[in-house]
């Protein structure tokens, strides 16, 4: 997949940002950013090498299942003057889900699940972003699953910021947020003799991100 161009216009970022919500603080106070954050400001994708885009669930009541997608392209706008203009597009590739057991992974890919044949993506595009508070970020999204779009919230938190001994220079980001998965249309489940259900609806997304700056257009 070669979803993005770095030539895209920063301009038409801004305009396509202006319409966002002023950011807010939890408290109702005004946040300001950290004027340090300026120099971040640009364009980025994340680093699949060093980043997890990643799910829990909960099963059979008692247990917790992990996974991941392995697979994925990305690019982020990152504005460290004012957050607001901010904005990121993550895609997935549904065939990449790992939970470490290949017999549950066949399972997550086919019908009853992603249907990774009929919906080979799984898109979250951002719709606005919010400073929630020192260092947290609020980044309201659509995302899409087997082509049903719904808006998520994420909570993140910026970890730092450095250069590497490559000459990368790399920002790190934790996010989570929590969805129910039968309103994109993952309904599989069966039930217990104890009345409860094999697998949660809800299902914890985590976003482990390292983030590089891309190399501007010659």
């Amino acid at each position: 997949m070669n979803l993005f161009s770095r030539s895209t216009s920063r301009r038409a970022v801004a305009n396509a940002a202006s319409e966002v919500p002023p950011a807010r603080a939890t408290s109702g106070a005004v946040a300001v950013p950290d004027t340090g954050l300026a120099a971040l400001t640009g364009e980025w994708i994340v680093d699949p090498a060093h980043s997890r885009i990643g799910f829990s669930v909960r099963h059979a009541m008692v247990s917790t299942v992990r996974g991941a997608f392995t697979e994925f392209e990305s690019r982020l706008y990152f504005d460290g003057r004012d957050p607001r203009r901010s904005r990121a597009e993550v895609v997935l590739s549904t065939a990449s889900v790992q939970t470490g057991v290949e017999q549950r992974d066949d399972h997550l890919m086919g019908r009853e699940f992603l249907d990774a044949r009929t919906y080979p993506h799984i898109r979250f595009t951002s719709t606005a972003v919010e400073l929630a508070g020192p260092d947290v970020y609020r980044m309201i999204g659509d995302l899409t699953i087997r082509d049903i779009t719904r808006p998520v919230v994420l909570e993140l938190t910026y970890i730092g910021y450095v250069t590497d001994p490559f000459g990368y220079q790399r920002a790190g980001f934790d996010g989570t947020t929590t969805i129910n998965r039968s309103e994109w249309g993952l309904t599989y489940n069966a039930r217990l003799a104890e009345g409860g259900a094999l697998v949660s609806e809800k299902v914890r997304l985590q976003f482990d991100i390292a983030a590089i700056r891309t190399v501007p257009a010659a």
